[in-house]
């Protein structure tokens, strides 16, 4: 019975060291598995692994890696077959190649890449950058897909001028365009050798010619005009000064040229413009307000008031000349209390207009009258001859809402 008893506490001991050295080797095992977030072709896949070789992690979870492809970790790229740091978790980006197309002057090139930025793509590929080089997009584009890009790269140049030679770089179309750049435009009659418009040179040496004038000159005001333009924030028969005038001026000059210090010429030029002069503006309102006013105790509305000087006729006071009393009107309207008269230009402007005259009542405008010489603002009110009143002075005329379509903004 003691032997029994000693076996099964030998056995039970047995079965206690192996159970707590499998827990050991699961607990080591589980604590030597990484957590990877693999973001890759539009998908988010996760995976724990023993691994620390990217390379590997990506063939753990099914991917593969094309010969252009890269992997990023915290968007800086990893060797993809070199160990990482060991950590509990990571999260690799799967970036893929793309075609980067080159639209160079030679031709066009494509690179399979999967480098950040053009920049980056081109230094790969072995390209020499300069900050000279012209890049359409920009040379720090990011690369999110295929892309084409213009890139002109930049040329060695040897720029003569003033007795000191320039060493520069540039990707310019043109010599001229080379030169501005470069901080050496063409002034004046200044000229370059090859031309201006001539592409660089294939041997980069440019000579600018600079050219010295002298020029003595006498000065003349040019006087400014005067003109109107309508204006939207002025009411209507109102006008402001928009803007003042100021003299321009004119100058003639004498022109002594010389290059590389010789005077080679000296000549009288025309008058020339300098400055020319500035309009004084005078604006004229467009705003059409509508008010309301009680005259004569008639409630009215009203878009514009002018003051006139004003007559009145009827049909035997303003007979033909072989004595016929006049009974009819421009627009045909009757010569009676209600019709008035005004200059033909005014009439083309307001003909068939409604009109309230204080004193007279409401008018409409329909016949045409000589009135005062030189004076347009001038209504000449009709009557009967049974009810006729002489009128010689100034009246008020209200011009009566709805204001019409075709709208006089300034009085003829």
């Amino acid at each position: 019975m003691i032997l029994l008893e000693s076996t099964i506490i030998s056995h039970m001991r047995k079965l206690t060291r192996l159970v707590l050295v499998l827990l050991f080797i699961l607990s080591a095992c589980q604590t030597s598995k990484t957590s990877v977030t693999i973001l890759a072709d539009g998908r988010t896949l996760f995976l724990s692994t023993a691994s620390f070789v990217p390379k590997d992690i990506i063939g753990e979870a099914g991917l593969t890696l094309g010969t252009n492809d890269r992997i990023l970790i915290l968007g800086s790229p990893v060797p993809v077959e070199t160990a990482l740091p060991a950590a509990s978790s990571y999260t690799l980006t799967v970036r893929r190649a793309v075609t980067l197309t080159l639209d160079m002057p030679a031709g066009q090139k494509s690179l399979l890449t999967s480098a950040l930025s053009v920049g980056q793509a081109l230094q790969e590929a072995g390209f020499n950058l300069y900050a000279a080089d012209r890049f359409d997009p920009p040379v720090d584009t990011p690369i999110t897909g295929s892309l084409t890009v213009k890139y002109t790269p930049s040329q060695s140049l040897t720029i003569t001028v003033d007795g000191v030679q320039e060493q520069v770089r540039s990707a310019a179309s043109t010599v001229g365009q080379a030169l501005a750049e470069s901080g050496i435009p063409l002034i004046g009659l200044d000229s370059s050798t090859p031309s201006e418009k001539a592409s660089l040179p294939a041997d980069g040496k440019i000579r600018v010619t600079r050219v010295a004038e002298s020029v003595a000159l006498t000065q003349k005001p040019l006087p400014f005009a005067t003109r109107t333009e309508p204006s939207a924030d002025l009411e209507l028969d109102q006008q402001a000064l928009l803007q003042g005038g100021e003299p321009g001026l004119a100058i003639t000059r004498v022109r002594s040229r010389s290059q590389d210090g010789v005077q080679i010429s000296q000549k009288t030029e025309d008058e020339i413009v300098v400055r020319p002069p500035q309009d004084r503006i005078l604006g004229f309102g467009t705003k059409v307000v509508i008010r309301s006013a009680v005259v004569d105790g008639v409630a009215i509305q009203y878009y514009r008031v002018l003051t006139m000087t004003a007559t009145s006729y009827s049909p035997c006071r303003s007979a033909t000349p072989d004595g016929r009393c006049s009974y009819g009107t421009s627009s045909g309207l009757p010569v009676q209390r209600g019709t008035v008269a005004m200059v033909y230009s005014w009439y083309l402007a307001f003909g068939y207009d409604r009109l309230y005259i204080p004193g007279y009542g409401f008018a409409t405008v329909g016949d045409v009258g000589g009135g005062p010489p030189g004076n347009h603002y001038w209504v000449d009110l009709a009557f009967t001859d049974s009810d006729y009143q002489p009128v010689n002075g100034t009246v008020t005329v209200y011009f009566l809402a709805p204001v019409p379509a075709n709208l006089v903004t300034i009085l003829p």
